[in-house]
């Protein structure tokens, strides 16, 4: 799928068949947009045309298509749907009167169909024929309609097939992109099974409530009483019914799937509300909802959208002045892998699960969402808040197509072992950043244990995992130390026969052992070994999530670096397996206090306080590289305003993070000018001059980053900005959302200087 820039149309003569609102509107953007050519028209409506040259949209026109084809470059075919095959009839005997290398597209709702009119037109889909349909409309018909913005920020679809001419394709993607649409492909299959479920089910609904309504007695009272609701949910019922009866009937096989997967829902709804079953209902109206939530961010471009197959990420790119203090008392948002994890076993347990502190962040809820979509009754988030009806180990659904996790490789990973146990068939997939990153770790592992995995090239997502497989248990020896893995693991374990034994290489986060026990789930522990008996149940808990040690790292970092700081960070999570990045900014000589502390649902918290104090290289502790695994991209700011050398090895996983951390690192620093030397499993940074008396000036200069998605090297090289001589640019940050939200907010509050930069700004 691609996006085309807006450009210039070179097309000297386009000819557009049928002149109501969309073929109008269409004249009329060109217009608009500049175009300098000649635009004709056949339409049988004599008076359509008059009105078309009077307002100024074409040059002319007549109702017989031979008397206008000649020297056509480009001709629209903007009929309805069932007039399509006669036009392309009569169409396949006068095109050799037009330009050579002319193009025809359509505009048709329905593609199947239209190809097969092609077809039997022209004896095959000529090479440059585009097919084409522009998600726009209005209630409104007929050229005086016409609406010169009517495409602009809307979707046009383009079906070409594999024998299309690329020339053709990019002429017509050229001709929508002036318009001011977001020009995208899909194949022709695939775009009438969405265009039937998001377009034509919901006319046909509005059509059927209404004439339903206006049936009865009543009809007047109904009528005048409704609110508007009603009115939004049956604007679309004002569409021009001849044209909807056309695509209902082209598009029958589509629509009548769609139907009947709607009237399977409205069963299950009634049954519910025949038996007043308030979880049944409350999941599929907090699914709904949440739904309905996602599409208004995809509507406007803020977020992530299930339909992830028609989303184009957004740029955004931070620009950071140098200079600035850090001071005061902030919270940041609540820690994510503890997050996920509160979402899945609440949902596999028996009970009622409240979670306070949730982090509200896109990973944390594609998790949440993802578990409404496989039947859990789940309210919130709000505030942090979250309510999940538990199903049981054996209560989850089989979603109705494949689970998309965004950017969270977490979810992505712990979900491979949970879904493995079910009965059912799942896909996980991701965003584009998710999708490079190696799943093999976990598949492999799984298929030990009797699963049935199947990944695209290289391991990676999207992950199919084929349910109904029995599972036994293994004993596991990690090769490289993996909270994620050794989760994965774990969850798997829960639906295997006999025992599951991961052993760890060195100590990861044990956020799941933790709570798998606070569940009632006994998981068993003997040095750098841990085991649990698949078959037992969990019993639901209140969960408090703790402020995320991972995003209070960049604000750790930040004071530690900057002459006059004195910073506090309230209610973080200092589970012992997550504190290497305390453990190692104290040996660099960092003044960091723990406040305040006490456990909170299992885990420890903290307050913790930091002032400013010269920072000193040292060699990183190979004992806690597995402990701040993903801190090490501040950590690596933190070197380099460091006196001396800073030293890491072992740190081979950075490597198959969102990104090649260590090598997008080493280019970040190299960027702004810190010296370093790059290992396959680590890196020396050499820290800046300006340390003890000289604390005052800059340690690097500016420069411009490539972040390559990954939040957190967006993140570090943020606060990098905080002594750096020029400012510091960095590209692609609209991940940071992600794993951070209210950061940007976060950072300006406690005194550094950022701006963000988004759509043209990043072209």
């Amino acid at each position: 799928m691609a996006v085309t820039e807006p450009s210039a149309v070179a097309e000297a003569r386009i000819l557009i068949v049928g002149l109501g609102l969309i073929g109008g509107s269409l004249a009329a953007a060109l217009r608009e947009a500049g175009f300098r050519g000649t635009i004709l028209s056949c339409d049988p409506d004599v008076d359509e045309i008059a009105r078309g040259i009077e307002m100024g949209l074409i040059d002319g026109g007549d109702t017989r298509l031979d008397d206008v084809i000649d020297g056509a470059t480009l001709v629209v075919l903007a009929v309805p749907v069932l007039a399509m095959r006669g036009v392309m009839r009569e169409l396949a005997g006068l095109l050799g009167r037009a330009a050579p290398g002319v193009v025809v597209t359509d505009v048709g709702s329905t593609k199947a169909a239209i190809r097969d009119g092609a077809v039997a037109a022209f004896g095959r889909m000529p090479p440059n024929l585009v097919l084409g349909h522009p998600i726009a409309g209005s209630e409104k018909s007929g050229v005086a309609a016409a609406n010169p913005a009517l495409y602009v920020d809307h979707k046009v679809i383009l079906t070409p097939e594999p024998d299309t001419d690329p020339a053709a394709l990019s002429r017509v993607r050229t001709l929508w992109a002036a318009c001011g649409a977001e020009v995208l492909e899909m194949d022709v299959a695939r775009h009438d099974q969405v265009l039937a479920r998001t377009s034509h089910l919901p006319h046909l609904l509005a059509f059927s409530l209404v004439d339903t309504l206006a049936r009865q007695d009543e009809r007047l009272e109904i009528f005048r009483y409704a609110a508007g609701g009603f009115r939004d949910f049956t604007r679309i019922a004002g569409s021009d019914p001849v044209m909807w009866r056309d695509i209902f009937i082209a598009n029958r096989d589509a629509v009548l799937a769609s139907l009947e997967d709607f009237e399977a829902g409205v069963a299950r709804l009634r049954d519910a509300v025949e038996r007043g079953d308030g979880d049944a209902m409350l999941a599929t109206f907090d699914r709904a909802s949440h739904a309905r939530h996602y599409f208004d961010t995809l509507l406007n471009k803020t977020s992530y959208q299930a339909e992830y197959q028609m989303q184009q990420q957004g740029k955004l790119r931070y620009r950071v002045s140098p200079g600035g203090g850090v001071t005061g008392r902030i919270r940041v948002p609540g820690d994510k892998s503890i997050s996920h994890r509160s979402i899945m076993l609440g949902a596999l347990a028996e009970g009622v699960t409240e979670i306070k502190g949730f982090l509200e962040g896109e990973d944390s809820l594609a998790t949440l969402q993802a578990f409404r979509e496989m039947g859990v009754a789940i309210e919130g988030p709000h505030q942090g808040r979250v309510t999940v009806h538990g199903v049981g180990m054996h209560g989850l659904k089989a979603p109705s197509g494949p689970l998309y996790v965004g950017n969270a490789g977490t979810a992505m990973r712990l979900f491979a072992g949970l879904l493995a146990g079910q009965a059912f068939d799942t896909e996980l997939t991701g965003d584009t950043s998710l999708t490079r990153r190696p799943m093999g770790r976990v598949a492999d592992p799984l298929r030990l244990m009797g699963a049935e995995i199947d990944t695209a090239e290289g391991g990676r997502p999207p992950l199919h995992i084929h349910g109904g497989r029995p599972l036994k248990g293994i004993a596991y020896d990690m090769p490289m130390a993996s909270a994620q893995v050794k989760s994965c693991l774990l969850l798997a374990g829960l639906y295997a026969e006999g025992e599951t034994r991961v052993r760890e290489p060195a100590p990861t986060r044990d956020h799941t052992e933790r709570m798998l026990t606070g569940f009632g789930y006994a998981v068993h522990r003997e040095g750098d070994t841990c085991w649990l008996e698949g078959g037992g149940k969990l019993t639901a808990a209140p969960i408090d999530v703790p402020s995320d040690i991972s995003s209070a790292t960049f604000f750790l970092v930040a004071a530690a670096i900057t002459p006059g700081s004195d910073l506090v960070l309230e209610h973080v999570g200092i589970n012992p397996t997550r504190i290497g990045v305390i453990n190692i900014l104290r040996l660099m000589g960092a003044d960091l206090r723990q406040e305040n502390e006490r456990v909170v649902g299992g885990e420890p918290v903290a307050d913790l306080h930091i002032r400013y104090a010269p920072l000193k290289g040292i060699e990183i502790p190979v004992d806690q590289v597995p402990l701040a695994i993903d801190e090490f991209p501040a950590l690596f700011i933190a070197a380099a305003n460091a006196e001396g050398v800073t030293r890491l090895r072992g740190a081979e996983e950075l490597r198959v993070k969102e990104s090649d951390r260590l090598q997008a690192m080493a280019d970040g620093l190299a960027a702004i000018g810190v010296e370093h030397t790059l290992y396959p499993d680590g890196i020396d940074i050499v820290g800046g001059a300006n340390v003890g008396d000289r604390a005052e000036g800059p340690n690097y200069g500016g420069g411009r980053i490539d972040s390559l998605e990954d939040h957190r090297i967006a993140m570090a090289f943020t606060i990098a900005g905080l002594r750096a001589s020029d400012a510091i640019v960095i590209d692609d940050c609209a991940n940071v959302a992600t794993s951070f939200p209210g950061f940007v907010d976060l950072a300006r509050r406690v005194g550094l200087t950022l701006e963000e930069e988004s759509g043209e700004e990043c072209a």
